[in-house]
């Protein structure tokens, strides 16, 4: 076994400690197997699916988030994507908020595995529908950057926490807006 994948299953045995909810631990059970099995779950080219990284970015005061409305998926997430190879996920993570950002600020609060998420991702014209096993970041940027918008985005915006399912209602980004500590920095 290649030590990134003895890496990053020991960060999925660690992150297994947590509380977790039903969702998520189902979700997490599907991990290990999944990379296991896939020996280039690394790339996109890898069916039925592959890893990715995402980055919740969030202000100082942990009190907002930066999400983008994602092009292809018409919806407001988290900003992240496609790992290309890198078997360090954290780098993918930080290297997805700063393409589809442009804020150079990013730091991560911890290079503990955030939050997982694995969602299918519908067929386009030259891929098929395949799944996503999203492994996210929680990281802090400057809500006083200037913002740039990626071809990837139809636009970019710091929304309050406590409005984040107002855009998007899945428990996916609920569950991470559940987990974000606030600091009570300003």
């Amino acid at each position: 076994m290649e030590p990134w994948c003895e890496q990053l299953l020991g960060q999925l045995r660690t992150y297994a400690t947590r509380p977790l909810d039903t969702n998520e631990a189902a979700m997490l059970a599907e991990y290990a197997p999944f990379v296991a099995a896939h020996a280039d779950c690394l790339l996109r080219t890898c069916v039925p699916g592959h890893l990715t990284a995402s980055a919740w970015i969030v202000d100082r005061t942990r009190r907002w988030t930066l999400l983008t409305h994602h092009h292809k998926l018409n919806r407001w997430l988290q900003l992240g994507g496609h790992l290309d190879g890198n078997p360090d996920l954290l780098a993918a993570a930080l290297r997805e908020g700063l393409e589809e950002s442009g804020l150079k600020s990013l730091v991560p609060v911890s290079r503990e595995i955030f939050d997982i998420d694995r969602h299918l991702i519908p067929a386009r014209k030259t891929e098929p529908e395949h799944w996503h096993f999203d492994v996210r970041f929680l990281i802090e940027g400057d809500r006083d950057e200037v913002l740039r918008i990626s071809d990837e985005s139809k636009d970019l915006a710091w929304i309050e926490l406590n409005r984040v399912t107002e855009l998007n209602p899945s428990e996916s980004l609920a569950r991470m807006v559940r987990k974000t500590p606030v600091t009570g920095r300003a």
